[in-house]
């Protein structure tokens, strides 16, 4: 028999599913145009740019991968995780934010396909379509992992069916991103975030409340050797410290390169309706990363303080990563307004997942019926129409994403580390060079693009297996050998038309 406390867990998440919405079809109406669907037609203001952003991006990793990651093994790989992923974040609304802002609306990209083809005058838009392919083929499976997730969650609850509960999520998803497009999955990520917030400093103060003080805490966290270490790591197994090097440090701060090729966040800083507002936006959106996965950190030391004493059971393994679900659960037996509060909690790390893989979903179908129907094979049509191919293609990645998201076994965080290292290594190096080398051209981005691509797959199957010194995180090595082949095609073949260059100049200078 299901508890009261369940049912109103239960209820509160209902009632927050429902908000996400009200929220679709209130903004319904604002899709006049493709470019409304797909990037919201440049409205966002400072705050849901940057909260839509930080949302989208950290996904349930925040809530699960982090403290879970602590639980088990310290301070060393969650920290340097920790530290990859705010340098990124923040360099990324430094350097590129603004540029990129700039040059796709002089150039009148809305897709970062378009950008890609638009800023080297690709008028074959060969750049455009393999850009495309490459969304396609990373963001099918990471929106996939994202409903399998949703399943998960509610599955281990509630004791649903997890393909009843995955697909529900997934529909719920589904129905705001195609009623509402861009504006409703920007506006949904902006509450997301709200929420997240929330569920994580509620975890917070009821888990060092029933650990035994923030005294307690410490003292548990000390006793285990190297567990605070930032050179050491803690082995659970064994009960002791084994060395942190420096190739594993580089190799896990380079999470950080990935930022400068997400789709999903580069669509953020193209859509804000006023590029002198990006640096509030950017502060808003670096001081909430680091708080909120510090705050994530900190809740898996207080976790295992809390196993230590009883309060929680010991979490083994990949069960680690529902420590603030075990918080929940054991908040949710002290009365109607603490089982609010778990449901609010349970509905941070929803609303994570989600704020995530509808992103992805506009991402990928704009893929399809922007880039590749629209442009690459010149089908013309009206905009009305054009709305209808979006919002069904939309819906066919969709149901390809249930499809990989079937089985409850997949491992969500193994395709998104590869998904990131994917988009990191094939449009960061591109990103970067198109926004800040006048010399690069056509060729080289070409070049550069295939080479990240397809080093990603090189080094995860063929090289890292090898292990010793090379055993690093394929992003950083197809990274740079993405950014030498751009570079050195570049310098090999023609200079750019005086056309290209004279866009690049006149964006450089801000006209």
């Amino acid at each position: 028999m299901i508890s009261s406390s369940t049912i109103g867990i239960l209820i509160t998440m209902v009632v927050y599913l429902v908000g996400m919405l009200v929220i679709g079809f209130m903004l319904a109406k604002q899709n006049e145009t493709v470019s409304d669907f797909y990037l919201g037609g440049r409205k966002l203001g400072p705050f849901v740019t940057a909260m839509s952003a930080e949302a989208s991006d950290m996904s349930s990793y925040l809530l699960m991968g982090l403290p879970g990651l602590a639980y088990l093994s310290g301070m060393a790989d969650v920290g340097w995780t920790a530290i990859g992923l705010a340098a990124g974040t923040y360099l990324n609304w430094l350097f590129v934010a603004k540029p990129i802002r700039r040059y796709t609306e002089a150039t009148g990209s809305i897709t970062i396909p378009d950008f890609f083809s638009d800023r080297y005058h690709d008028d074959r838009r060969i750049l455009m379509l393999i850009s495309a392919i490459i969304i396609i083929i990373f963001f099918i499976p990471y929106t996939g992992s994202g409903f399998a997730a949703c399943g998960k969650l509610f599955a281990s609850l509630f004791g649903a069916d997890y393909h009843v509960a995955m697909i529900i999520s997934a529909a719920v998803i589904i129905v705001y991103t195609m009623t509402g497009g861009f504006l409703a999955a920007s506006t949904t990520d902006f509450v997301q975030s709200i929420v997240m917030t929330c569920a994580l400093l509620i975890v917070v103060i009821f888990g060092v409340n029933k650990a035994g003080g923030m005294d307690a805490v410490i003292a548990n966290a000390k006793s285990l050797p190297g567990y605070l270490s930032m050179s050491q790591t803690y082995d659970p197994v064994t009960k002791t410290a084994s060395a942190y090097g420096i190739i594993r440090v580089v190799s896990t701060c380079a999470w950080g390169l990935g930022y400068f090729g997400m789709p999903h966040i580069l669509l953020r800083f193209m859509a804000i309706r006023d590029d002198e507002k990006l640096k509030l936006s950017r502060r808003v959106a670096s001081v909430w990363v680091v708080i909120s996965m510090a705050i994530a950190v900190f809740i898996g030391i207080v976790g295992l303080a809390m196993s230590a004493n009883g309060s929680i059971r010991p979490l083994e393994g990949s069960a680690s990563e529902t420590v603030i679900v075990e918080v929940a659960s054991l908040l949710s037996r002290h009365g109607l307004l603490p089982v609010i509060f778990a449901g609010i909690i349970l509905s941070g790390i929803l609303a994570a997942t989600m704020s995530t893989a509808d992103s992805q979903l506009l991402a990928a179908s704009s893929s399809v019926s922007q880039n590749i129907i629209y442009e690459f094979f010149n089908v013309k049509m009206s905009q009305k129409k054009l709305m209808h191919i979006a919002r069904l293609s939309l819906l066919a990645i969709a149901v390809i994403g249930i499809v990989i998201a079937w089985n409850p076994d997949s491992s969500v965080f193994q395709i998104v580390s590869f998904a990131w290292a994917g988009f990191g290594a094939s449009f960061g190096p591109i990103v970067l060079l198109a926004l800040f080398w006048r010399r690069s051209n056509k060729y080289g981005a070409l070049a550069g693009l295939l080479t990240g691509g397809v080093m990603v797959f090189v080094w995860k199957y063929l090289v890292r297996p090898l292990g010793g010194v090379w055993d690093i995180y394929e992003l950083l090595p197809a990274f740079a050998a993405a950014i030498l082949v751009n570079v050195a095609v570049s310098l090999l073949t023609p200079a750019p038309e005086k056309s290209v260059t004279d866009v690049f100049d006149r964006v450089k200078a801000g006209n």
